[in-house]
């Protein structure tokens, strides 16, 4: 299975992105909030999931390899196919799935597109705990927990993907707090901030 690709942006579309590595050019298909973030010329590693069909294959893009674990396990569920699993990523990010799963929450899962209150009902009986728990959550002064904006989540992934530790890959991201960035900026900051301290 191709599960990563790392190289430079050729073309970008509404939901797809061509990627070229080693002068080979694939042609990505991903969410439209995550196109909207890349330009062409742009270096980045995508995860990726192949979907083989008897008469395609359909390369499937996600900013992070927990986005692509979810996209896999979504499609677990009866009547989830792989337009429905990607779409679920485009409307909720994959903590925010987690939490609507083990709420219970049908209104935001009726959120994602195709999906109905009985695909709904579905989705929170098969997936049970197979999605695990909502990741990075931090105190606060009270004592309360807060979850980390989706964005952040999702770069702090992208790094310990990359190969850096999660540790430093958090404190990097904290550094870079409330500079309201997107997913491709933050990432950019990120790595100027860690330089080659991989650990």
């Amino acid at each position: 299975m191709i599960a990563q690709l790392s190289g430079t942006v050729a073309s970008v579309g509404v939901d797809s992105i061509v990627v070229v590595v080693s002068g080979v050019g694939f042609d990505v298909k991903v969410v439209p909030t995550y196109a909207q973030q890349v330009r062409v010329g742009d270096e980045l590693t995508v995860a990726t999931s192949l979907i083989v069909r008897e008469d395609s294959l359909t390369l499937m893009g996600f900013e992070t390899a927990d986005q692509r674990d979810v996209f896999t396990i979504l499609q677990t569920v009866s009547g989830i196919g792989p337009r429905i699993a990607l779409g679920a990523l485009g409307v909720l990010s994959p903590d925010d799935l987690r939490r609507a799963v083990r709420d219970h929450d049908l209104s935001t899962l009726g959120k994602i597109p195709g999906v109905g209150k009985k695909s709904a009902q579905r989705m929170v009986l098969e997936l049970g705990e197979k999605l695990g728990q909502p990741a990075h959550l931090g105190k606060v002064g009270t004592g309360a927990t807060v979850a980390m904006g989706a964005v952040e989540e999702d770069v702090v992934a992208a790094l310990v993907s990359m190969g850096w530790k999660q540790s430093q890959a958090q404190a990097a991201i904290d550094t870079l707090g409330g500079q309201g960035l997107g997913a491709s900026d933050l990432l950019r900051a990120a790595l100027l901030k860690l330089g080659g301290s991989r650990g």
